[in-house]
């Protein structure tokens, strides 16, 4: 199951074969973890991270009064919290939002990867910074975007993002969330991701049905999110 982030890193750089099998070490253990679980809360102290090898999580921020909102969608291939190897604890919660199964990856070994692998640790460097790229477009959309721009945005982002790891079928993927999960990512009340839906479904756009997404008209609804890939950084490079 490592494959798919062996393909997330290699549409943006090459890896040698020295590297790929020092990656593929670098999982001690796989856990299975159901859904709508917090896996890793805010605050404990870390000494391991956790590449999501199956189903999708997020990172997430509670408010006192339950209120919930996702800082980030993760995807299979994704390191959910890399930065927590910097860090040692976080801010966020890492919740599942489906049953997944993560590689738990010592700190220890990301250590020993910096010492010895010098263009890998550039490499995932690099993955951290994506991270944060993806994180401002989000502050964008939900400072600035309207709900139909935003919902659109994050379609079309999370096309790219199954894509690149194979997990598409041309403009159609899996969607697992709920309408109370997509509220939580776009700021939205589930009212409105209702209502949200069912206008971007009459204008031909999108079909949403058995947690299955198919973009209907991509070149509209890229339109609608007035959508530039730039920012998930596609093109690969020799870091």
């Amino acid at each position: 199951m490592i494959e798919l982030h062996l393909k997330k890193l290699r549409k943006r750089d090459d890896i040698n074969a020295e590297e790929e099998r020092f990656i593929r070490g670098l999982i001690s253990q796989t856990v299975e973890i159901p859904a709508d679980k917090v896996f890793v809360r805010a605050g404990d102290t870390l000494r391991e991270s956790t590449m999501l090898l199956r189903g999708w999580m997020a990172r997430a921020k509670d408010l006192p009064s339950g209120q919930r909102q996702f800082a980030e969608i993760h995807v299979p291939g994704d390191f959910t919290d890399l930065h927590a190897f910097a860090l040692k604890r976080l801010d966020h919660d890492i919740v599942s939002i489906t049953p997944c199964t993560v590689g738990i990856v010592p700190h220890e070994r990301l250590k020993e990867m910096t010492e010895k692998f010098p263009h890998l640790t550039r490499v995932y460097w690099f993955a951290t910074n994506l991270d944060a790229a993806v994180h401002r477009e989000l502050t964008l959309s939900m400072g600035r975007r309207s709900a139909i721009s935003r919902m659109a945005h994050l379609f079309c982002e999370l096309l790219i993002r199954l894509a690149v790891v194979g997990l598409t079928n041309g403009n159609s993927y899996e969607f697992p969330l709920t309408q109370a999960e997509l509220a939580e990512a776009l700021g939205l009340t589930s009212v409105h991701v209702n209502r949200t839906l069912q206008e971007m479904r009459r204008l031909g756009l999108i079909e949403l049905e058995n947690r299955w997404l198919n973009i209907r008209d991509l070149d509209g609804l890229k339109g609608v999110a007035e959508f530039d890939d730039s920012y998930l950084y596609l093109e690969k490079r020799q870091r």
